[in-house]
């Protein structure tokens, strides 16, 4: 009764048959093909067969060429009512078409023609792909048997991350399915992959995409195929693929290349292109005259190491494991690649435009040298103005501290010494009577009027340096104002004589470093030393006391600038170091010439 009913839907729907015509001579009749899958027909296999058998096979007979296609429910080919019901379904179908070629691609498809071929008039040669070994030959038949390779999956998984220790495979509960884990199983019999395979087999999708979310670490994912979970919701393989990516935490490989692009990381996959093709030239062998059954039925393995490499990146999986001759899809192309023939095409242009332009561009480099230097040579000039401006105002300034200095000694010791000195000599000429102590008074007033006159003339002018030299007058420095802070002077390897502006340069840094350190800093010892090199020597005072901010103090007073000018007029260098509460050093380094620097001071 089923079958009854059954055979009724599958007339319904079938056109009306055309009133059949006269039969054509051969040399004008189209070869007919009919093409039988064991898919579905939204199916990756079914997609990628009609698109490519009906071409090739046009390509192959000169376009004299009738295709036609059908498919089977995989799902319910086991059903002995729906193959009763289609092979009489396809017995009126094609009751008056004289087939050339009948094509099965998957096993259930070539099981039904080897059952049910007196449904075709003339039992037509068969042309079949199938996935097993163990499948019977129908008579009258050749084909190519082409086994999922679902091993080399695996090796890939687990070349591209070593520290796998688990691969979840995912499969559903149609026949389908269930024979690619078996599969799995039988190939993995006898090997060790080195790692714990899980089967997820026929859960519901909620409760697989659950499982998939907690993945433990170093774990992948190997998608067989899912048409059926055990909710008994039907899905298309492919579209269930996108639902097991997004929902595992760890990568996920696959076994067929209709999966690339998909989210799946890839695997060893079968071309179902090849496999397509192998067919058409098989099917195109019987048509051009070679009998079936003496084309030997063979193995074939269209498995092709493929790799997405936008997933690698995602998953952090290296490039450089790739196996050697794989094929990487998806890789961003460098810039080079993406922009090669707008930088070739810029490169020319720019070649052309270079020699028409040249001569401008150095004349505006040269131009803009002079400007860049006119431009550094006024900022330095206004520097400079600048500083000898505020150098002229503070020295204006030093000049009238130094007279007023002078006048003090002149009117506050000497003048009063000397307004004694009057008086006693007027006392002498009174002719009172004085003891002999007396005059010797009035000579002890005069040599200290004498020692007042030569301390303030050397203080104006030090013009024993030239005669005493540089280690001697540093010396004597040392002994003059050591009266409140104790001061040591060291020197070594100091030429024995020196340019006088040189001496008086390094005499005046000494002079103006210890009267700062002795009336500001607070220091409890200095230390003043004094090297000579091969062609320069260096003088460096160091006190413990406060220190001060250099960079706020160059502006403040006379003495740094004073110091910094000195030196640089002789081509030294002048550095100060000092922070506040870490004392203060001073060094200086002036250049000499090597006969200067020929005789070394004892």
């Amino acid at each position: 009764m089923r079958a009854a009913l059954l055979i009724a839907s599958l007339l319904c729907l079938a056109p009306a048959p055309a009133r059949p015509a006269a039969p054509k001579p051969d040399s004008e009749r189209q070869t007919q093909v009919l093409v039988i899958y064991a898919t579905r027909r939204d199916a990756q296999l079914a997609v990628v067969g009609e698109r490519d058998l009906p071409r090739l096979f046009e390509d192959g007979l000169d376009g004299r060429l009738d295709y036609y296609t059908e498919f089977i429910d995989p799902g319910r080919f086991e059903e002995s009512d729906y193959q009763e019901a289609l092979g009489a379904f396809l017995q009126k179908k094609y009751e008056d078409h004289r087939f050339d070629l009948i094509v099965a691609i998957g096993d259930e498809a070539v099981d039904f023609v080897r059952r049910y071929r007196r449904v075709f008039p003339g039992a037509p040669p068969l042309v079949y792909s199938g996935a097993s070994r163990r499948l019977r030959r129908p008579v009258n038949s050749t084909g190519i048997i082409v086994e999922p390779n679902l091993w080399d999956t695996v090796t890939l998984a687990k070349t591209l991350d070593p520290q796998l220790t688990r691969l979840f495979a995912v499969s559903g509960l149609d026949s389908g399915p269930r024979a690619l884990e078996k599969v799995l199983r039988e190939q993995l019999a006898g090997r060790d992959p080195g790692i714990e395979i899980v089967y997820l087999t026929g859960l519901t999708t909620a409760a697989l995409s659950e499982r998939l979310a907690t993945l433990p670490p170093h774990s992948a994912v190997y998608y067989l195929s899912v048409s059926r979970d055990s909710a008994g919701e039907y899905f298309h393989p492919l579209q269930y693929i996108e639902r097991v990516v997004a929902a595992a935490n760890a990568p996920t490989y696959s076994w067929v290349d209709s999966t690339m692009g998909l989210g799946v990381v890839g695997g060893s996959l079968k071309s179902q292109t090849a496999q397509v093709k192998a067919v058409a030239n098989l099917g195109l062998s019987v048509l051009r005259g070679q009998p079936a059954d003496f084309i030997t039925v063979t193995v074939r393995d269209f498995n092709v190491v493929q790799v997405d490499w936008r997933q690698l990146q995602h998953w952090g999986l290296s490039e450089s494991r790739v196996p050697a001759g794989a094929i990487v899809l998806y890789r961003e192309p460098s810039p080079w690649v993406r922009y090669r023939s707008y930088v070739v095409g810029a490169f020319v242009v720019l070649l052309a435009q270079t020699a028409l332009i040249a001569g401008l561009l150095v004349q505006r480099r040269r131009r803009r040298r002079a400007e860049d230097s006119l431009v550094e040579s006024e900022a330095q000039l206004s520097a400079s103005y600048r500083r000898i401006r505020d150098l002229g105002a503070r020295l204006l300034k030093a000049q009238d501290s130094e007279r007023s200095f002078i006048a003090r000694e002149l009117h506050d010791d000497i003048g009063q010494q000397l307004a004694l000195i009057e008086m006693d000599v007027k006392l002498l000429g009174s002719g009172h009577d004085v003891d002999t102590g007396f005059a010797g008074a009035i000579l002890e007033r005069v040599q200290s009027v004498a020692r007042s006159l030569r301390e303030l003339s050397h203080r104006l002018h030090p013009a024993r340096l030239r005669l005493i030299g540089l280690v001697a007058a540093l010396k004597g420095l040392q002994a003059e104002m050591s009266h409140s802070v104790p001061i040591s002077f060291t020197h070594e390897n100091v030429p024995a004589s020196l340019p006088a502006e040189l001496t008086v340069c390094l005499f005046r840094v000494a002079q103006e470093a210890l009267n700062n350190a002795l009336k500001y800093s607070g220091a409890v010892h200095v230390s003043v030393t004094l090297t000579g090199q091969s062609d320069s020597v260096a003088l460096s005072i160091l006190d413990d006391g406060a220190g001060f901010d250099v960079a706020a103090a160059w502006g403040k007073g006379i003495g740094l600038a004073t110091m910094r000018e000195r030196v640089e007029a002789i081509g030294g260098t002048l550095m100060i170091h000092s922070t506040p509460g870490d004392g203060t050093r001073v060094d200086v380094t002036v250049p000499i010439s090597a006969k200067e620097a020929g005789a070394i001071a004892v």
